[in-house]
């Protein structure tokens, strides 16, 4: 299904969770898809709000069965926060977030403080994600926002399918945060840096920077298909990641146009393939 759009774009961004995998397996189609772009001769960009570094999401995959043979780079959100969270190196932080996505901060003099002495709040995740909802942060970012914090928040996804369960993400306590008034930087899509940032990667790999030849692949909405269009990329419209299973491609598409008419959408699919 993806054949000629793999000949009509060189170079293919991505997404990953809802695309690629589901948190627990890969999808086989996906994975066929992506390998069948690199043996003509593409290049494939995996574009992750993972708020964690490339070389994790890596290991990550591995485990999932997909390796360097669907892909050539990774961006992530992690790589993204990463840049930054330098400009607070040697300051206080609040870091919101599971201890496992820690190594945003790798390589930077960082000190974990509470809400009351913190400069700053890193915003990864909800600590317990299994179990826990924004609900459940309502009071602590009540707190934070008192004393007006910036927060930097590593995740826009507001939720995942994690096998056949939606989890929430980062997002989602920014949404709340930015709605008590909080001042909010994103760092993964749908903004400009974390495309900015592969669009770096991938010229410095490949040579290639003009847009026409990018196209973007992704089952968000409001992430991938905004940031898309956003940035003037053509994308794909991948309808079974996080939205609801079994639903219309053809239905889907038509419901983002009408809310988001700058949207480029060159195929509606239920999966990648």
């Amino acid at each position: 299904m993806m054949k000629d759009l793999s000949a009509r774009y060189p170079i293919w961004l991505c997404d990953i969770w809802g695309v690629v995998h589901n948190g627990v397996a890969h999808f086989p189609p996906a994975v066929a898809a992506l390998k069948a772009h690199r043996d003509a001769g593409g290049f494939v960009t995996l574009l992750t709000n993972a708020p964690r570094s490339s070389a994790k999401v890596e290991g990550h995959l591995a485990q999932l069965g997909v390796t360097r043979d669907h892909y050539d780079l990774i961006v992530t959100s992690g790589d993204v926060t990463h840049e930054l969270m330098k400009p607070y190196d040697g300051h206080r932080i609040y870091y919101l977030g599971p201890e496992r996505d820690l190594g945003v901060l790798d390589d930077l003099k960082i000190e974990r403080a509470s809400p009351e002495e913190a400069e700053v709040v890193l915003c990864v995740g909800l600590v317990h994600d299994d179990r826990e909802t924004p609900d459940d942060y309502a009071e602590l970012l009540q707190r934070l926002a008192r004393r007006k914090l910036p927060m930097v928040c590593a995740n826009p996804d507001k939720v995942v399918r994690r096998g056949s369960r939606l989890i929430w993400c980062a997002g989602a306590l920014a949404e709340a945060y930015a709605a008590l008034g909080g001042e909010v930087t994103m760092a993964g899509k749908p903004y400009r840096p974390i495309y900015d940032l592969a669009l770096t990667r991938v010229a410095a790999l490949r040579g290639i920077t003009d847009k026409r030849s990018f196209l973007a692949i992704g089952d968000g909405p409001e992430t991938d298909i905004k940031g898309a269009a956003d940035y003037g990329l053509d994308v794909v419209l991948i309808a079974g990641g996080i939205s609801e299973e079994g639903i219309d491609p053809a239905k889907l598409e038509a419901d983002i146009r009408a809310k988001l008419p700058e949207a480029r959408i060159v195929r509606s699919l239920p999966f990648l393939a």
